[in-house]
């Protein structure tokens, strides 16, 4: 679970919240991507058909790497229980980084996670 960076507190309000039920997909790998996620409720998983990455509940992000390279995204996301996310577009996205500096640095500290998470993975296989 991501629990070490909580967003929630910079995006707490109702604004922009998706509801999910368990097990409808908030998008899929290969979607175009213009939009990171807060998760609100809930917990969601980031595959790649039938490989979890990670399950990610409140207060984590999600989409993050599309919204800052504008790439399309490397992994499909799905609820696992009943979930509400708010959604953070690019311009939004991009107030918070100019206006937030410790923002953009949390955003960098989960990217960096779950990169040295990613290569701890490749060398076991």
């Amino acid at each position: 679970m991501d629990t070490d960076y909580d967003f929630l507190n910079l995006f707490g309000g109702d604004e922009g919240v998706v509801r999910l039920a368990p097990g409808e997909t908030l998008f899929a790998k290969g979607d175009p991507a213009k939009t990171m996620y807060v998760v609100r409720t809930g917990a969601l998983q980031v595959h790649d058909g039938n490989v979890i990455y990670e399950t990610v509940g409140p207060g984590g992000i999600l989409g993050e790497m599309a919204i800052v390279d504008g790439a399309a995204r490397s992994a499909g996301v799905r609820a696992e229980h009943a979930s509400e996310v708010i959604a953070v577009d690019q311009a939004r996205f991009l107030r918070m980084v100019e206006r937030t500096p410790f923002f953009a640095i949390r955003i960098m500290q989960v990217l960096t996670r779950r990169l040295r998470h990613t290569n701890e993975r490749v060398k076991l296989t």
